[in-house]
């Protein structure tokens, strides 16, 4: 457990004690072998039995701390930091029967304060600068000395224990370095794509804002434009090869009317949280129907493919209007009849839309919907951003491909849900 508070924010101190706990292990192996491997050849008389019980010692802690570790959800930065001053206390025992300052394994002492520095606050660091500091002064003053007769064999043999441990000390700080300056480079893309969605659901609210006072305003337009064709309609000095002209115009004008008033009454079940589910393939089915009516030249055929019964789906007016977005991306891209295809299992729903055009521009499967384009001819640019918006909403995907055989195709990804 803890014993000091150490807080810092928006650290993940799991994933540094995970790192901690593979890099001790490290460290105890190289200190095991060179404790049972040097005396022998080099003739250097070492204390083995407290130095073997200590490393013990160290490897049993380590690996109830790798099991803690390894079931736990979070760590605190006080248990990182706990866990680097009993390395560094740990380290101070081993030097103490191995000849103190003197031995050249004393340096060790840094990678502690390097992953201090990297991962604990400014407090922390000090407090860990601190204990390092103690223990080596300390040692420069009790510790239990080597009895090596020949100065300059004990010179060499300090010459190879300082280029070992500046080579253990640099690959432990680099390993560590490198893990943690991924990690900042994963939480930075994080954070740009957050960004980006921020400003995206920013950008896609006052659209919502506007098109809300638009259609609040369009009402009386409307009305007007439809009594205006029911007066036509019954003027008998109307030529009587104009009357499906003004027969389809009433039907366009109450089309967008029901739309409006559609789009007011569903607002407001969602504002009560009375949201319907629907069949899937009923769904579809009622949308294209729904699209044919505002789009009377263009065709489409539906292939539904799934065990009976067809799984439920939300009736949501944003994916609805995601749907009709893509179908008439398809419709102005090609002439041609718009395949759609329906698939689902018990927990997912998959819908294609493909066409027989040119396929997507690379500028649109780049982006695709990440950004508005440009307002053309045949629409203001934003309906791929409001359909991937609307379906990312949802807890959907939105994948765009151009397939081999020709055409554009616009996959729609859904969680099913069960009736």
């Amino acid at each position: 457990m803890p014993f000091i508070s150490c807080t810092a924010d928006g650290s993940d101190h799991l994933a540094n004690l995970r790192r901690l706990v593979a890099a001790r292990w490290a460290a105890l192996a190289v200190m095991t072998g060179l404790t049972l491997l040097l005396p022998g050849p080099l003739e250097i008389p070492l204390p083995l039995a407290p130095l073997l019980v200590l490393l013990g010692i160290a490897a049993l802690f380590n690996a109830t701390v790798q099991w803690r570790v390894r079931n736990a959800d979070s760590a605190s930065p006080a248990e990182l930091f706990t866990q680097l001053l009993i390395d560094i206390a740990t380290l101070g025992a081993l030097v103490f029967f191995s000849g103190g300052a003197t031995n050249p394994l004393v340096s060790l002492l840094l990678p502690p304060v390097a992953i201090a520095a990297l991962t604990l606050p400014v407090r922390c660091v000090v407090a860990i600068g601190v204990a390092a500091i103690a223990v080596y002064s300390a040692l420069m003053v009790f510790y239990i000395p080597l009895p090596l007769s020949d100065a300059g064999r004990a010179a060499r043999l300090h010459l190879l224990g300082m280029w070992l441990t500046f080579a253990v000390s640099a690959a432990m700080i680099a390993w560590f370095v490198v893990r943690m300056t991924r990690l900042i480079r994963e939480r930075d893309a994080e954070l740009a794509a957050a960004r980006e969605q921020a400003l995206r659901d920013e950008r896609i609210m006052a659209i919502g804002t506007l098109a809300a006072g638009a259609a609040h305003e369009l009402g009386t337009p409307l009305g007007t434009i439809a009594l205006l064709a029911g007066d036509l309609a019954n003027d008998p000095q109307l030529p009587a090869s104009l009357q499906p002209d003004i027969a389809l115009l009433r039907q366009q004008v109450g089309i967008c009317k029901e739309i409006i008033t559609g789009l007011s009454r569903r607002a407001g079940a969602e504002r009560l949280e009375n949201t319907a589910t629907t069949a899937v393939d009923h769904w579809l089915e009622g949308i294209r129907q729904r699209w044919h009516a505002t789009r009377p030249r263009a065709t489409s055929h539906l292939q539904a493919h799934g065990n009976q019964p067809a799984p439920a789906i939300i009736d949501d007016p944003r994916l609805e209007q995601a749907v009709l977005n893509l179908l008439n991306n398809a419709a102005n891209a090609s002439s041609a009849a718009i395949e759609i295809g329906l698939e689902w299992t018990a927990e997912s729903i998959v819908i294609d839309i493909r066409d027989h055009g040119p396929g997507f521009p690379q500028a649109v499967l780049r982006a695709g919907g990440q950004t508005a384009f440009p307002a053309h001819e045949r629409g203001s640019g934003i309906g791929l951003l409001l359909t991937r918006s609307a379906i990312e909403q949802l807890g959907g995907r939105l994948t765009l491909s151009n397939p081999p055989e020709g055409g554009a195709r616009a996959r729609l990804e859904l969680t099913a849900r069960k009736q």
